[in-house]
């Protein structure tokens, strides 16, 4: 077949042949590149007076709270002509209600970041704020000599944009092209490997390549996936077998590698690369394990990496990491143990406003501009709960199966989420005083229980003696006043800009908002006193019984700050854990030099979405992908969550409204149920997030921050769910194997059934869920050692007898079963 390739520019008009007859006629015949060119030539010949865009080939996406800021193909504006972008979607899960976004490049270029109003973009203007229902269809709109707009309207009958397409190999031979990343007969050793590993390489291919070019690439990744970016590493030519082509390579330093294949074919170049697969939050497509081939691309960016985790050999996660059972608690809202600490109104200050203190503990938390009766200022709403209250539950705490509370900040702040950190060695006084976190964790310790805090390295509240923005706290800050004071010893902690007239301007607030001025994370100064000194913030609270730190927006920090904050840490107390916040896929904290784990917003979304009726091979492609990048001591120790106080909570996620249909709240605490059975049964450390377990049900942020319904303040929690909960927690205490047994792939994988079998020593676990409304009935080989056992199910229901290799079983609807044989 004639290639077109060798066309560079647009076919012209004759009268013998229309030139949409000539394109049609070629793009049939066309490679993916020359169809790309000509559908481009189509477009021009319609509209002969397009002109290129202003801000030329970049691409511009959605960007806002829906992705965590990334930029995804999923929400890429597609380039019509004389700088216009259409984008047409459904935008599913997260992606509903009012959200707040932005329209960017995927670097965050000065010249092609857009926020302000819908009608009146501005460069760098705040986010955009709008409230997503069905089909949409945006429009943005940066015509020459006008000012860039926005339209978002309602689409009902439109199709939605599609995702570029792949053009399907009509080469057998490239057709032929196969490697899997999970399989050992295409690569070896598997997943993650410590540093000076070699790994063999196998791409099977029929006869017929040419030549065969494996390309090994070092990934830099910054800030929430804004820089991304693969550098030159090693092209390895790959060595002809009687089954395909193979090559090795020695991994000597650690760092996130990405790789793919080059292969010739017939005078043509293809790609292997890794799959098309979403991974939840993650900026880069593909789960691993089998790829796909495609023509190569006319830019390397576009080409989807394999990626390989080398890390230390010496990187050690605390021993207790993987037999942890997190009790998640936003202080200000569980229990009110000490009602004179409670914050004031007309004493105490939001700012320079005043708070707001809920006179019923069982209301809604307040909500700007909802008619609720509170005013418009956002996080000022008080209710009272502190670290007394936690004293009061520990017993609590403690049946329901958690042996680690994870505290939301709990230092002196402004607001009621405390992230706005104005002093990081004092309790705030609402919550308490520092002899109360002392007596918390000696108290915890007494019943098992450690204590978990949180806190940010990267911004303070601009109301702090640090920054004193309304001079709350004596003269001394480095914004005193609002004026910028460069006799301040807090002066070099904040860059500032004093050409700017606009206070607000005249320093960098975290992602722009001025209440969070941003740290410099270089000044020395900071860093002695956030981990260097040897009364730094990290140490003081480590010293009083912290167990280790979860540390707020980590992409935000750089790379070389929390290898000095690992190494402070692990020297002062080896045993404390170190958490991120990273919603996205995290294998660049795991090299060993930074932290143990992650909260697992990955986990989270794919469980969700799993229980809520989802796709489980979609779901699980996500878990796949952490096994294989995740070093193993990583994987099983991730705080693995369902529900947060920055994300609508599980019971929101699976439909029950407090006002709903009474089937519908029944039938989302039975889905809730499965997703704890798959979190309490599944490698990592699971977290329970406060009144989940009793059926709080609260949406998007501030309603996920609801009080705890508490019987003896006037609420009612649902008590046969949390009965539940303790049973799954003690299911997972009782059994070792569920929190350090070994797993492989599936043993079963379909649309709605997840069969795992994990082996610790001796002991086996076979793990089945079900998100069909239906009992699924199931047959499954087992692995040898299994082939005629007899299992117990751990939760109380028959034994199951294994006949000749084959595990047959029923799966009851919307849960599941765990067998035990040892």
């Amino acid at each position: 077949m004639p290639r077109v390739m060798a066309r560079t520019r647009c076919p012209q008009p004759s009268p013998s042949q229309p030139v949409f007859v000539e394109i049609k006629t070629m793009i049939k015949k066309a490679t993916l590149a020359a169809a790309t060119l000509l559908l481009a030539c189509a477009s021009a010949l319609a509209a002969p007076d397009c002109k290129p865009s202003p801000l030329g080939k970049r691409e511009m996406f959605v960007r806002g709270s829906f992705n965590n800021w990334a930029a995804q193909d999923e929400t890429r504006l597609r380039p019509q002509c004389n700088g216009r972008y259409e984008l047409i979607a459904a935008f599913p899960g997260q992606f509903t209600g009012e959200v707040e976004f932005k329209i960017a490049d995927e670097d965050w270029s000065d010249d092609a970041n857009f926020g302000g109003t819908l009608g009146h973009l501005q460069l760098k203007g705040p986010a955009l704020k709008h409230r997503f229902s069905g089909l949409q269809k945006l429009v943005f709109d940066m015509a020459a000599g006008s000012t860039p707009t926005l339209s978002i309207t309602p689409c009902p009958g439109c199709k939605p944009t599609a995702a570029t397409p792949e053009v399907g190999m009509s080469n057998p031979v490239a057709r032929s092209l196969r490697f899997d990343s999970r399989a050992t007969a295409s690569k070896a050793p598997f997943g993650a490997v410590t540093e000076g590993t070699t790994v063999s390489f196998n791409l099977a291919a029929r006869p017929g390549v040419g030549k065969a070019t494996l390309v090994i690439e070092k990934r830099r990744l910054e800030g929430n996936q804004e820089l991304l970016d693969y550098a030159p590493f090693a092209r390895l030519p790959m060595v002809a077998t009687p089954k395909g082509w193979s090559a090795s390579h020695r991994f000597d330093a650690k760092a996130i590698y990405g790789y793919y294949f080059e292969v010739e074919i017939g005078g043509q170049t293809y790609v292997y690369q890794n799959n098309k697969d979403i991974i939840y939050w993650t900026r880069e497509k593909g789960s691993m394990g089998l790829g796909s081939v495609a023509e190569m691309p006319e830019t390397p960016q576009r080409i989807r990496r394999y990626r390989q985790t080398v890390f230390a050999a010496d990187f050690k996660v605390p021993e207790w990491a993987r037999d942890a059972v997190y009790y998640y608690v936003f202080p200000e809202r569980f229990r009110n143990g000490d009602k004179a600490n409670d914050p004031k109104p007309g004493v105490a200050k939001y700012h320079d406003k005043g708070v707001e203190f809920h006179k019923h503990w069982n209301e809604k938390p307040a909500k700007p501009g909802s008619g609720d009766g509170y005013d418009d200022v956002y996080n000022n709403d008080f209710f009272g709960g502190d670290l007394a209250g936690i004293i009061d539950k520990l017993d609590y705490i403690k049946e329901l199966g958690a042996n680690t509370i994870y505290l939301t900040p709990i230092f002196k702040a402004a607001s009621n989420h405390k992230y706005d950190t104005a002093d990081y060695l004092q309790v705030d006084p609402g919550f308490g005083s520092n002899e109360d976190f002392v007596r918390l964790c000696a108290e915890a310790a007494k019943r098992g229980i450690r204590v978990l805090p949180d806190t940010s390295l990267n911004h303070v509240g601009s109301d702090s003696p640090y920054f004193n923005r309304f001079s709350n706290y004596p003269a001394g800050g480095a914004f005193d006043g609002g004026h910028i004071n460069a006799a301040s010893p807090y002066a070099d902690w904040f860059s500032f800009d004093a050409s700017q007239k606009d206070a607000d301007r005249q320093y960098k607030g975290w992602v722009g908002v001025s209440d969070l001025p941003e740290l410099n994370k270089a000044s020395r100064s900071f860093r002695a006193f956030a981990y260097g000194d040897k009364d730094s913030v990290m140490k003081f609270w480590l010293d009083k019984g912290a167990a280790g730190w979860r540390m707020d927006v980590a992409p935000w920090v750089p790379d070389d700050f929390w290898r000095e904050w690992r190494a402070a840490i692990k020297a002062h107390t080896p045993d404390a854990i170190t958490i991120a916040e990273t919603w996205f896929d995290a294998s660049k904290f795991f090299l060993g030099d930074s932290f143990d784990s992650t909260m697992n917003y990955i986990f989270r979304n794919a469980l969700l979405d799993y229980a809520a009726g989802g796709d489980a091979r979609k779901f699980y492609a996500n878990l796949e992908l952490m096994r294989e990048a995740y070093p193993p001591q990583a994987f099983y120790a991730l705080m693995n969550l369902l529900s947060s106080h920055d994300q609508p909570r599980a019971l929101h996620h699976f439909g029950y409204l407090d006002d709903g249909d009474a089937a519908k709240q029944l039938e989302a605490k039975q889905r809730l149920r499965l997703a704890v059975l798959f979190q309490m049964s599944f490698p990592g450390a699971p977290s329970i997030y406060y009144g989940d377990e009793v059926g709080v049900a609260g949406g998007e942020d501030p309603y996920n921050r609801a009080t705890y319904p508490w019987a003896d303040e006037g609420g009612k929690p649902d008590l046969a769910l949390l009965a539940d909960f303790k049973r799954l927690t003690a299911m997972r205490q009782a059994h070792a194997v569920l929190r350090h047994g070994s797993m492989a792939a599936p043993l079963h994988l379909d649309a709605h059934v997840i069969v795992l079998a994990r082996q610790d020593g001796k002991h086996w676990a076979i793990t089945a869920t079900n998100n069909a409304r239906a009992a699924q009935r199931i047959s499954v080989k087992l692995p040898t050692a299994l082939a005629q056992a007899r299992f117990v199910d751990a939760l109380g229901g028959k034994a199951v007898q294994a006949r000749g290799g084959t595990l047959s079983l029923t799966i009851p609807p919307l849960f599941g079963n765990v067998l035990l044989w040892h």
